[in-house]
């Protein structure tokens, strides 16, 4: 048997953090703050200047105060080092350059402003300028070639503010119809007040081309989320009028979409059709046009990014867990695949002038920002470098077969040193979506055991079930109309090849997952509990029925998921897909989480699979809710005490010495003891 150290145990709380991080030289919970993940990377026109964010989360063990991580921007000259160019409180987002490349806008909050706001600020160095300030938040922008007027997207500002501080609050739910319009106004003119381009329906994002002569929004009927997903569509505007020319009727979901340099040409990427479930494949309309071309329908792969390189689109392609930087032209001919290293996870491109930047990620550190030239790739920045201190667990490509003969991937992580007899204890972690896939890059998150659980002694592994995105639209598709069938007949069949390969034990195999992963992992604590002897459930789905009555999106859950309403002779189907049909029969003992704001997933679904559960067995169960958080823990004090319950809890029921008699009472972070500790260890 391995010795798995019992080291999230009630008493381990208390013990100092240098000396928990410190210990045997492997990634622990506490290095999750110091975790660096570069993005937004953007390129200016000519090529000399590319500059990105870098997201630093909060450390309160260290001493920062509770919240959100941090954005700072990097400035990159040529292919020199990275250099933090922007170091001023407040966050920074939606960087854009200039047409001529010498001064870069970007938006942020910071001093006064009562709204998120358009700044700038000179390559040449200086402080950043406030360029304009709107009476709401300001959204997708864009800016003129000669930079003096603003395009951009924001609500009008709200009437009943007044009325909310006077103690009225209450609001009819879905019926609160300010659509955000597309707005302008001269950046020349200080005392200018910005006026409506264009208030045809929702606005969420714009692209206006090289020349200024073309600008595109995209255009949802309302602002319900369900319509984002499922109804936006693409207007060609006229730049001085607002009035639409054409109209791209789009097929199903829309992603992102660029317009080409020369501006003849929109390239973007959608779903094949209503009931595809993501926007993974790449597609092209003419300027001004009311029709598209699919390029890439039927390709085995899902594209996550676009930008045009000359008159050619290069998209960032997800193959599997494999990632490419895949060359286009505007017929859908494949000209080359870029030479990237074997060990990255290219997330993101951006060009200009020929120059190609990315974000990427390894197995080995979280993302960076790179370059790419035609015979080699070069890594730009080397934020996470303290990681080469630490012993970090082999990441592998985990390939089986599922039991009516589909091909599974998944990826997998394992403690270093031989199995031991029997195999490691597992922690299957399962995506949501299921529209989403893992890459072979980091992996490791505050509610992903990644390299921390393999430190502990367990095997952790990421299956891209069927219903993942990665390997084309009809594999996506496979889950339609079969809620928990296949897709999670696949997660049972992964855990039983690892059982046949000699790496995990059988008797010792834990579950987790978010949103549909959730779901997963309640379907594992109750219909399939044979086969799990632990689960822990992020904002999951108990309760198919009630979820699409409390859901935000249940258009989106019928045309992409169920594709039937529960009406249509659908309810007792959707019953016995529901882990609280098969509450009564759990042995698993679970632990549930779930955000108190979530409006994804309401909270009550969490509740219902407590109280089913607590009824109806004698095994334990404990609901957890996070105050303040919605679909997924943002603040860095529930992101710590996440990863704390998780991996108490898999430890109580999985470990080797674990008792599975649930001694941990209602859990106390103490984190004032915590931090005396700290301070007397300094």
């Amino acid at each position: 048997m391995v010795n798995i150290p019992f080291k999230h145990s009630l008493l381990a709380a208390t013990i100092a953090l240098s000396s928990v991080a410190a210990s045997a030289n492997t990634f622990e919970i506490e290095h999750l703050p110091k975790l660096i993940n570069a993005g937004n990377v953007t390129v200016s026109n000519d090529g000399n200047f590319t500059v990105y964010t870098v997201s630093q989360p909060r450390d309160i063990l260290a001493g920062d105060k509770d919240g959100t991580p941090d954005t700072h921007l990097y400035l990159i000259r040529g292919d020199g080092a990275a250099s933090k160019f922007i170091t001023a409180a407040g966050g920074v987002s939606a960087l854009q350059f200039s047409q001529d490349g010498k001064t870069l806008y970007f938006k942020s909050k910071r001093d006064d402003d009562k709204n998120t706001s358009l700044y700038s600020i000179s390559l040449n160095g200086g402080e950043a300028v406030k360029q304009f300030e709107f009476e709401t938040s300001i959204g997708d922008y864009a800016v003129s070639p000669d930079n003096s007027t603003l395009y951009f997207v924001a609500n009008e500002k709200d009437d009943a503010e007044d009325l909310k501080d006077k103690g009225f609050k209450a609001y009819a739910y879905e019926e609160d119809q300010r659509l955000a319009s597309l707005w302008t106004v001269n950046l020349q003119d200080a005392d200018a007040q910005a006026s409506k381009l264009f208030s045809g329906g929702h606005v969420s994002d714009i692209e206006l081309s090289a020349s200024g002569e073309t600008l595109v929004a995209a255009v949802a009927p309302t602002n319900l989320i369900d319509d984002y997903y499922m109804l936006r569509d693409l207007h060609f505007l006229n730049v001085t009028s607002g009035e639409v020319i054409s109209t791209l009727d789009i097929p199903g979901k829309l992603g992102t979409f660029e317009i080409s340099p020369d501006g003849d040409h929109l390239a973007f990427l959608a779903g094949t059709d209503v009931h595809d479930t993501s926007t993974g494949v790449l597609m092209v309309s003419k300027t001004n046009s009311d029709s598209f071309e699919q390029l890439t329908k039927d390709a085995l792969q899902h594209i996550v990014d676009i930008d045009w390189l000359g008159d050619d689109i290069l998209a960032v392609a997800h193959r599997g867990v494999e990632t490419a930087l895949v060359l286009y032209d505007t017929d859908g001919d494949e000209k080359r695949t870029y030479q990237t290293p074997d060990d990255i996870a290219v997330r993101s491109a951006d060009v200009g002038d020929g120059e190609i930047r990315f974000i990427a990620d390894s197995p080995k550190h979280p993302r960076e920002v790179f370059s790419a030239k035609r015979n080699r790739t070069e890594k730009l920045s080397s934020h996470n470098a303290w990681l080469e201190e630490l012993t970090l667990s082999e990441q592998t490509t985990f390939t089986y077969t599922a039991r009516d003969g589909e091909t599974i991937e998944g990826l997998l992580i394992t403690p270093n040193g031989d199995a031991p007899e029997g195999g490691w204890p597992l922690i299957l972690t399962v995506h949501g979506g299921p529209e989403a896939h893992y890459s072979d890059g980091w992996i490791t998150r505050y509610s992903d055991a990644g390299q921390f659980g393999a430190a502990d002694g367990y095997a952790v592994f990421y299956p891209n079930y069927r219903g993942s995105t990665g390997r084309g639209v009809a594999f996506a598709k496979e889950h339609q109309d079969d809620y928990a069938g296949k897709e999670f007949n696949d997660l049972v069949d992964g855990v039983e090849a690892l059982v046949e390969a000699g790496i995990v034990n059988r008797d010792r195999v834990g579950i987790t997952g978010g949103s549909y992963g959730g779901y997963a992992s309640m379907w594992g604590a109750t219909a399939l509990t044979e086969h799990f002897a632990a689960a822990v459930a992020f904002v999951g789905i108990s309760n198919q029925v009630s979820k699409f009555g409390t859901s935000d999106i249940p258009n989106e859950m019928h045309l992409v998921h169920s594709l039937k309403w529960p009406w249509e002779d659908n309810w007792m189907n959707l019953i016995e897909r529901s882990p609280i049909y098969h509450a009564g029969k759990s042995t698993t003992p679970t632990l549930i989480m779930h955000g108190e704001e979530d409006t994804r997933v309401h909270p009550s679904q969490s509740m219902e699979l407590y109280r089913s559960m607590k009824v109806r067995t004698e095994t334990p169960v404990r609901l957890v809710f996070y105050p303040g958080e919605g679909h997924g823990n943002r603040n860095a004090a529930a992101q710590y005490d996440y990863s704390l319950r998780f991996m108490r809890w898999m430890d109580t029921y999985l470990a080797p010495d674990a008792s599975r008699n649930d001694p941990m009472p209602v859990f106390d972070l103490d984190m004032g003891e915590r931090l005396k500790a700290k301070d007397s260890d300094e």
